[in-house]
């Protein structure tokens, strides 16, 4: 055997040796990371993609069979087809494009080329390496002029190329419209023309996709083709964010507490199951589009980050890892249900798993969306953008009759770091986007009252057929305060299972999980007026026909709200309109002057802006064209009525 493996190491030096420039590159030099790059231990891992990749049945034309999961694509594909797909995004001049290829094969160059249509020719931007594991490149193009829409295809060998378009930022119109994406289940494979064809008659100026972009577990490259072969004729031509959630890094649920390694099974005790560098090449294939990170330095055990900010069209997003500093509930507090983060004793106290030192987004990020409250710099409405719910807005998991008190798994819990995040969102007065839950709802947060914090959009699952969430309230009964003429019955003021207020606006629960048309399959559509200063969140079913308009869409959608809505705290009183020279919209900063606290930062329009209060005494405001950093005034105590003097400013 021994001598078998030293054939094969020899075999595949002189192949790379003879494949050209950029072959042998440190990548392919060691035959055992060729054959076993997770080594003896995780074997399993990218089998379908690594070594003797093309010599597996699913990829011989035939269809594994077993398990769940839908048979695996065959990857072994005409070799003038091996680029799979691309994404890209571009920011303060800089343009990030990934790549994905099928495997390649002995002999064939690790090497892929970007090229753009300039006067009709095509001509070559950069040259770079093919990752292996994972089959990825990566091109960064600076000086990018993000005024124009350019033609661009990403090229291997002679023949084989992926086109697309890059858009032009749509700084000049009114609306931004962003779809929300997520949880791609891989029981069902196949193309996803229904939603791809829907999503280009809404023509989104951005795509998120929040997580859970497969469910492949220990072959996330095939995942990952599979899903960009899905989707790849809408993300071709304009810019896309995917962020990994716990079923991409091969987890049921994931709490990276910084990178620790997760040793129970489930990895409730916090940390990464699987090697760092399968997680770092997850987040690579994924993630390297995005722009650079806030704060690029690794967590434990060197697993990179990327948490950073995105500018569409005069909106601003963050986009935050709501996963990678989370602590784990295992060996921190008592065991209440199942599993470790599964709470369904009704005497448990939401309070007393509230413990000090529990950590969700972690200092590093919550500095990030201070800092990004705070710079307007290129933006007139602000987004936030995240794997999972700030609340746990579930009653019914896993079955229509499974009812569960709490799920540790949301961003509800640990509840003082979650309240601090949703602090600091409503102070930019943004709304959050995100995915997970496989439950489509929209939520107004309460931090300390009802009400009092940013609305929340919980995308539906794009392929709901992994482990159905219901909200069926015990009771049956709607809530305090529920919405006026909803067609939904269960509307209104409730407390989740964690003990956070949520106003609950609209849900969109599974009638048949075993139909199609009638499990809640579906996707989140949010449109960003900049004129009205107002965000519509839209959600729509997988199979509907989206030419029937606002009818075709889920019961209780759209629904309209207002930016500064996105902060509910009661009004106490009102400080002078300020009023600017024509045509100037600066940023303001509000800040309460007894505690020091900044109460929001927001952009003025129509060159007047009239700050509101939650307290009596005095106020202070910093004012700045991009960031609050120019002017500062002071002494402003609130009126009662909104008629509150007026005061020209000069910057």
């Amino acid at each position: 055997m021994k001598k078998i493996q030293m054939n094969r190491r020899a075999a595949l030096k002189l192949t790379a040796a003879s494949a050209g420039a950029l072959v042998v590159t440190r990548n392919f030099l060691n035959a055992e990371d060729v054959l076993k790059p997770f080594g003896d231990k995780f074997a399993r891992l990218e089998s379908l993609t690594t070594g003797d990749w093309w010599k597996r049945p699913s990829n011989t034309g035939v269809p594994l069979k077993g398990g769940r999961k839908a048979a695996a694509p065959n990857l072994n594909v005409p070799r003038d087809q091996v680029v799979a797909f691309a994404i890209y995004t571009h920011q303060n001049g800089v343009l990030k494009i990934t790549g994905q290829l099928f495997p390649l094969k002995p002999g064939e160059k690790r090497e892929a080329r970007l090229e753009f249509k300039r006067n009709g020719l095509w001509v070559e931007a950069d040259k770079v390496e093919v990752h292996y594991p994972g089959w990825d490149a990566h091109f960064r193009i600076e000086k990018w002029d993000n005024t124009l829409n350019v033609p661009y295809r990403v090229c291997h060998g002679a023949k084989a190329n992926f086109e697309g378009l890059i858009r032009r930022d749509p700084s000049d119109k009114d609306v931004i419209v962003v779809a929300n994406l997520s949880c791609n289940s891989s029981r069902t494979g196949g193309p996803r023309k229904e939603i791809v064809d829907n999503l280009r008659h809404h023509d989104p100026d951005l795509l998120y996709f929040g997580g859970d972009q497969h469910y492949r577990h220990t072959e996330h490259t095939t995942g990952w083709i599979e899903f960009g072969i899905q989707y790849r004729d809408i993300l071709r031509d304009r810019p896309a964010i995917c962020i990994p959630d716990d079923h991409d890094v091969g987890h049921g649920n994931v709490w990276g507490e910084s990178g620790k390694l997760a040793k129970l099974n489930g990895g409730a005790d916090g940390g990464y199951k699987y090697p760092v560098k399968y997680v770092n090449q997850v987040q690579r294939q994924q993630t390297s589009n995005l722009p650079d990170p806030a704060d690029p330095k690794p967590v434990d055990r060197n697993i990179g980050v990327y948490y950073t900010r995105l500018t569409v069209g005069g909106v601003d997003f963050a986009i935050l890892e709501d996963r990678k500093f989370k602590t784990g509930p295992a060996g921190k507090i008592p065991k209440m249900g199942p599993r470790p983060d599964h709470i369904n004793d009704p005497k448990y106290d939401p309070n007393k798993i509230d413990l000090p030192g529990l950590e969700l987004l972690g200092p590093r990020q919550e500095k990030f969306l201070e800092d990004w409250t705070a710079d307007w710099t290129g933006s007139e409405m602000k987004g936030v953008l995240s794997q999972t719910a700030f609340c746990g807005a579930v009653h019914m998991h896993g079955g229509p009759d499974k009812r569960l008190l709490a799920d540790l798994d949301c961003n509800g819990w640990p509840q003082t770091p979650s309240r601090r995040a949703l602090a600091l969102i409503r102070r930019a007065w943004a709304v959050h986007l995100c995915g997970d839950q496989h439950l489509a709802v929209v939520v107004k947060h309460g931090i300390n009252e009802y009400g009092d914090g940013p609305y929340g959009f919980t995308g539906p699952a794009l392929v709901n057929t992994i482990y159905g969430r219901w909200w069926h309230p015990l009771d049956e009964k709607a809530g305090p305060n529920p919405v006026p003429n909803s067609p939904l019955p269960w509307t209104g003021d409730f407390k989740d299972g964690l003990g956070n207020k949520i106003s609950m606006l609209a849900y969109a629960n599974p009638e048949n999980r075993n139909d199609e048309k009638k499990r809640a399959d579906g996707y989140g559509i949010a449109r960003f007026n900049k004129k009205s200063r107002e965000v519509t969140l839209e959600c729509w079913p997988r199979f509907c026909d989206v030419a029937d308009g606002d009818k075709a869409q889920f019961p209780g959608w759209p629904i309209t709200v207002a930016d500064n809505a996105n902060d509910g705290r009661k009004v106490a009183g009102w400080l002078p309109e300020l009023q600017f020279g024509k045509g100037i919209n600066p940023v303001i900063q509000v800040i309460e002057d007894k505690t020091g606290e900044i109460l929001y930062t927001a952009r003025a329009q129509n060159s007047r802006f009239q700050p509101r209060v939650y307290s009596k005494g005095k106020h202070s405001l910093k004012i700045g064209m991009q960031k609050p950093n120019t002017k500062t005034l002071k002494g402003f105590e609130p009126k009662a009525k909104k008629a509150a003097g007026r005061q020209k400013v000069t910057l």
